[in-house]
């Protein structure tokens, strides 16, 4: 088995990209971020997706962006709630952390050049929703040319691939297909503003699309939210 590093967040997208590395024949080294986000608790669903889903190897990296700010996810701007599909799609939210996917692939690079890894997975999409500069396939491009210039593994030979699979799809056939692999949705978080006790809030911006996609594949999502 070749080993891969994935990106693991805890939430629908990182689950379903983990079970798409394993299904694909990769050994997993699973790599998270505690860096200072509100939502902290997806840390926990990472754990318990990483364990359910089986990996070789769960790191969680300490870094902490609140440090610079500039989000809604790392200081104290308000998360917004009950948008509609049009304001989500105009533009850039306050959501969007400056750079955290070059930082988050950095670190994964870093991994992989260590366990002689030369893949990495990342579960970012930008059909159903993005606005994030970050989560587009030109930049997976750029960073993959990076990554094959700015290393030691690349100068000797080694070619390194940046896989985005679910770049393209909805969050109901994402959703669809994290459960033809076995993934058990009841462990992830994807709220960006829970409650003092964990529960999602079910108006950000995350679980309205979490749920949209639930609603039009048919099925109800397994985690309990806020009243």
């Amino acid at each position: 088995m070749k080993p891969a590093v994935v990106l693991l967040s805890g939430g629908v997208d990182s689950a379903t990209t983990l079970a798409i590395a394993k299904e694909e024949g990769y050994e997993v080294f699973a790599l998270s971020f505690r860096y200072g986000q509100r939502h902290e608790i997806e840390i926990d669903s990472a754990e318990q997706v990483a364990k359910s889903l089986g990996v070789s190897e769960h790191r969680v990296i300490e870094i902490d962006l609140r440090g610079f700010g500039g989000s809604a996810l790392t200081d104290a701007t308000e998360v917004p709630k009950n948008r509609d599909a049009d304001e989500m799609a105009g533009g850039i939210p306050v959501t969007y952390v400056p750079a955290r996917n070059t930082i988050f692939l950095s670190y994964a690079l870093a991994w992989a050049e260590v366990i002689r890894a030369h893949d990495i997975f990342i579960g970012v999409n930008a059909l159903d929703y993005s606005g994030y500069p970050d989560c587009r396939p030109e930049f997976i491009r750029a960073f993959e040319q990076l990554a094959n210039l700015a290393t030691r593994a690349g100068i000797e030979g080694a070619r390194f691939a940046i896989h985005a699979p679910l770049l393209a799809l909805s969050k109901a056939a994402i959703i669809q297909r994290g459960l033809s692999l076995g993934v058990d949705y009841a462990l992830t978080h994807s709220c960006y503003d829970p409650t003092s006790n964990g529960m999602a809030c079910g108006a950000c911006d995350s679980c309205q699309l979490r749920l949209k996609g639930f609603r039009e594949a048919g099925l109800t999502d397994p985690i309990v939210y806020a009243p």
